[in-house]
């Protein structure tokens, strides 16, 4: 009887390593869905910024699970970058969103909380149409 057998790789010494290439693919999903984020937030597309919000989770796991090495930690901090830049963007959006219903009348200017972190003001929303 013919059996086709992968050959196993060699045991590593150290049975924590992982291998450059896993860690690599890892860093490449995280870049793929920072940029699709980035792409979302630019094009405002919300579903797509859903989508790739939960991408970049899964991929931040991945990368978390593994052991980094000097040049996985440099572009772990270009990565980095990107999500600072991602992040001032989706401020930016909110602030934009924030305004455009404070000028509709669809919510109080007022924060939903105090100056001591207590829920003490409510939003109030108002009914733009008559009916």
């Amino acid at each position: 009887m013919n059996r086709s057998v992968l050959p196993l790789p060699p045991a590593s010494p150290h049975p924590e390593a992982v291998h450059p290439v896993v860690v690599a693919n890892a860093l490449d999903s995280l870049e793929r869905a920072l940029q699709a984020e980035r792409r979302a937030l630019l094009e405002h597309d919300v579903d797509a910024l859903l989508d790739s919000n939960q991408a970049k989770l899964v991929a931040l796991r991945q990368v978390e699970s593994q052991p980094l090495d000097g040049h996985a930690s440099e572009r772990v901090a270009l990565l980095s970058e990107l999500n600072r830049a991602n992040s001032v963007l989706l401020s930016r959006r909110r602030r934009e969103v924030t305004w455009a219903l404070r000028h509709l009348g669809r919510v109080e200017s007022n924060g939903v909380y105090d100056a001591a972190g207590h829920a003490g003001a409510r939003p109030q929303a108002r009914c733009l149409g008559i009916g």
